[in-house]
């Protein structure tokens, strides 16, 4: 029998596919970005098409001031999820990232390495500072959930949907609203079983509300929908009823909006 081995030539030409095949993993490794739905096709690299079996949820404001910065947050929950990535992209305005999990590039926003989950799920918080015209603009984001097996066999990605965000122009008292006369402060304890305390201070009497919401958007409590007096207010938030998780809670006092996370665990 006579058997045929490989040139040499064939050999070296595919340890080279290999050696950049693995280096172009490894670079999306840390994150790519164009791949949102403001100007990309998603995560290809791991999938084809994306995944309904993973969520990607951008929270945050929905309403801002011209030029005023807000904390907004892209959670990732479903599929594989070993690990998370993310790019995130806005219509206009500025990105920026707040902790090291998050690197900017061409004022778009993505994951410096793979992210290890904490409750079932993947989050990156960032800032976006509102540009100095009134409209609307939108983010963008998408997430990845992989297995983290060294290829992408068995990865998925999801786009998150487009996040609306309405920029106005103050006027009256919304004027000394939104210029920083008031603090949501962080819950305490956090994490929290089964109940935990919010406060925020406020220098201008005027309508107010807390509302606590779940990962996916959903509105889970109505703490407060009233008229307050300027100072320092606090309410204790009861989730005896509601299963382990991230959760949100949104402050709106007329035209300025704050939104902070909480984490219960049993």
């Amino acid at each position: 029998m006579f058997i045929k081995f490989p040139s040499k030539n064939v050999t070296n030409a595919a340890i080279l596919i290999a050696f950049v095949s693995t280096i172009i993993i490894y670079a999306r490794s840390e994150g790519i970005i164009g791949a949102t739905l403001k100007n990309g096709s998603g995560c290809t690299c791991h999938s084809s098409s994306p995944s309904s079996n993973v969520m990607v949820v951008i929270s945050g404001p929905d309403t801002l001031a011209v030029n005023q910065t807000a904390t907004y947050t892209v959670t990732i929950s479903g599929g594989p999820l070993s690990r998370g990535g993310t790019n995130i992209a806005a219509s206009g305005g500025n990105l920026l990232p707040i902790s090291g999990d998050l690197r900017k590039e061409s004022n778009e926003l993505t994951h410096t390495s793979p992210k290890s989950p904490a409750g079932g799920q993947v989050t990156f918080q960032f800032t976006y500072t509102a540009p100095a015209s009134p409209g609307q603009q939108t983010l963008f984001a998408n997430g990845n959930s992989v297995n983290f097996n060294g290829s992408n066999s068995g990865d998925q990605w999801n786009f998150a949907a487009n996040k609306i965000i309405t920029i106005v122009q103050p006027t009256g008292i919304e004027d000394d609203i939104l210029s920083n006369t008031f603090e949501l402060y962080q819950n305490y304890p956090n994490p929290f079983n089964p109940s935990t305390k919010i406060s925020w201070q406020s220098s201008v009497s005027s309508q107010q509300s807390l509302k606590v919401y779940d990962v996916v958007g959903n509105e889970v409590a109505v703490l407060i929908d009233e008229w307050k007096e300027a100072g320092a207010h606090s309410v204790n938030f009861d989730a005896e009823n509601l299963p382990s998780g991230i959760y949100f809670y949104k402050l709106t006092i007329g035209g300025f909006v704050e939104i902070k996370k909480m984490m219960l665990l049993r």
